[in-house]
């Protein structure tokens, strides 16, 4: 069984895509779409996916984006979003999933034919929370792992946002060790990050690729990486052609799959293979029009497993679900 550390299931079906559908079919309602979809329950069932991070992703306000611009209006999109995934565990699409317990049993369960797709919670970037008095109310509501950042929050520097924790940040992490809530280090900026690995140690990198051959503080440099690998995280490759070259931009032929290995075999030179795993995002604002080459539908991530070597056989599921198992 496949896992996909990090997909935007319910911020995708708020903006229009029906999740339900073929994927012909939702491609076929949005002819016009600058980012053709690859993502659908089928595809994902198809291709062998039986548990994802479904995240809670509130879209801040950018020059290209309307968004929130206070914790309220975060809090609206993310209870929206919620709300999404608690329709489609209704409809049997879904299940979501609340403890490691409750996957190491959907995992050994799980019929490809006939079981709903596990989902664990994931909220990427903390604005959502009122204040780290909040955190009970969405633990509660199933939310087991929290992103501090996206870009910068009310609780730290993220992506083209440097910045330390905050000390709503300092007050989240200790709260979210009480409780139990891992940490996903994916967009904290590396002002805040060892630092946050100290606060919340139970913490892993749901989408996030290697600085060395990309630039930039959305990466993750070799340090960074060495601190992951020594807490025991799992770090999961992104399939954005963006994130996997440098020098790469939208207009240039797609970069090669051979891209995502050179990734994938740099993070098991530093920290072994256990530890690194798939956080595709493949549906998180990016079609197959900005994939690697032969990455065109979800589907074709069996090309991805094929190119990997064989000592990587846990890296398309079975590091995460070991991960997620014995730390939720």
């Amino acid at each position: 069984m496949w896992t996909d550390a990090h997909l935007d299931l319910a911020f995708n079906a708020l903006n229009g895509r029906d999740l339900t559908l073929a994927l012909d079919t939702l491609r076929q309602r949005e002819p016009q779409s600058p980012d053709t979809a690859t993502v659908t329950f089928e595809e994902l069932r198809r291709s062998g996916v039986g548990l994802c991070l479904g995240t809670l992703f509130a879209m801040p306000q950018t020059a290209e984006h309307a968004g929130y611009t206070d914790w309220r209006e975060a809090r609206v999109q993310a209870l929206a979003q919620l709300d999404q995934y608690r329709r489609w565990e209704d409809a049997g699409h879904i299940s979501l999933l609340r403890s490691g317990g409750e996957v190491r049993q959907h995992a050994a369960n799980y019929d490809p034919a006939s079981s709903p797709l596990g989902v664990v919670l994931l909220m990427e970037g903390a604005d959502p929370l009122r204040d780290v008095d909040d955190l009970p109310f969405w633990a509660e509501a199933g939310v087991r792992a929290i992103g501090l950042s996206w870009g910068k929050t009310r609780y730290a520097g993220g992506t083209d946002a440097p910045g330390p924790l905050t000390a709503r940040g300092h007050e989240l992490l200790s709260g979210m060790r009480e409780l139990n809530v891992a940490q996903d280090l994916s967009h904290l900026d590396e002002q805040a990050f060892f630092e946050a690995c100290e606060l919340q140690p139970r913490c892993f990198a749901s989408h996030s690729n290697s600085r060395a051959f990309v630039d930039g503080n959305r990466h993750l440099s070799d340090e960074m990486v060495r601190e992951i690998g020594r807490r025991g995280g799992v770090i999961g490759l992104v399939l954005l052609g963006l994130f996997l070259k440098r020098g790469w931009d939208v207009g240039q032929p797609r970069v090669s799959l051979d891209e995502v290995v050179r990734h994938a075999e740099h993070y098991a030179e530093l920290i072994g293979w256990d530890n690194v795993g798939l956080g595709s995002d493949m549906d998180g604002g990016f079609g197959n029009e900005k994939t690697p080459q032969g990455i065109d539908t979800y589907r074709d991530l069996e090309r991805l497993a094929d190119a990997l070597p064989p000592e990587a056989s846990g890296v398309m599921g079975r590091n995460w679900l070991r991960w997620l198992g014995a730390n939720l």
